[in-house]
């Protein structure tokens, strides 16, 4: 139900290494290039005459952008994961449960409307939290809000990639514990340094067994 090391093991039995270092390489330029637009604009925008003050500030918004953009990262992760996500429940699914492949081949980015859809309404909901920080309370309240907006999204697209997203929804309903609880581990993740990169095929594959898992208890009982 929580596969700790049967998500590890993955890495190397499904041969996702390179698809961990390459969702990685994406991470990095997606956050630079945010950083430097903001920065960017911020150097339209903003202009003082003492040249120093004004590099200093647009330096000083180029660096709270990204500190802001670190605790955004969680939500932002399903865009990137999206490109991924069909090939690597496929590797997993090829070493841990060849009886149970889809007869579809994977896609490239099957799911880009609903990805983009699903960024920018989590990115809303952790803006409408940021007054909480202010309190001292933003940043549980932040992890529990993506530990169920993350939990829900990589379970209902990782059992959707077999049965389609109303049925894994209706599915999630019934078991969120296990949901959630993968939620919480992949949005703490998100805050470790350099792991944090590689988080997109870490969270699919671990819905991925939390799925089968459940799958194979359900039949169990039929």
């Amino acid at each position: 139900m929580y596969p700790f090391l049967k998500t590890l093991n993955s890495i190397t039995k499904a041969h996702l290494l390179g698809l961990m270092l390459t969702c990685a390489g994406l991470a990095v330029v997606m956050v630079l290039c945010a950083v430097w637009i903001i920065t960017w604009l911020t150097a339209i925008f903003v202009h003082i005459e003492i040249g120093w003050l004004d590099t200093l500030i647009n330096w000083i918004a180029g660096i709270l952008v990204g500190i802001g953009g670190w605790f955004m990262l969680p939500v932002l992760i399903v865009l990137i994961g999206g490109i991924f996500q069909e090939n690597t429940i496929d590797r997993v699914e090829r070493a841990y449960y060849p009886d149970r492949l889809r007869d579809k081949p994977p896609g490239f980015w099957p799911d880009i409307i609903h990805d983009i859809q699903f960024t920018l309404w989590a990115l809303f909901l952790n803006m409408l939290i940021l007054p909480l920080y202010l309190l001292g309370i933003g940043f549980v309240v932040a992890i529990a809000l993506n530990s169920y907006l993350l939990g829900r999204e990589f379970f209902e697209s990782t059992a959707g990639y077999h049965i389609g997203k109303p049925k894994a929804r209706d599915l999630g309903k019934k078991h969120k514990i296990p949901m959630y609880i993968g939620g919480f581990v992949i949005t703490m993740i998100t805050l470790i340094p350099v792991l944090n990169f590689f988080v997109p095929i870490l969270a699919t594959v671990w819905m991925v067994h939390v799925h089968h898992s459940l799958n194979s208890s359900w039949q169990s009982r039929t």
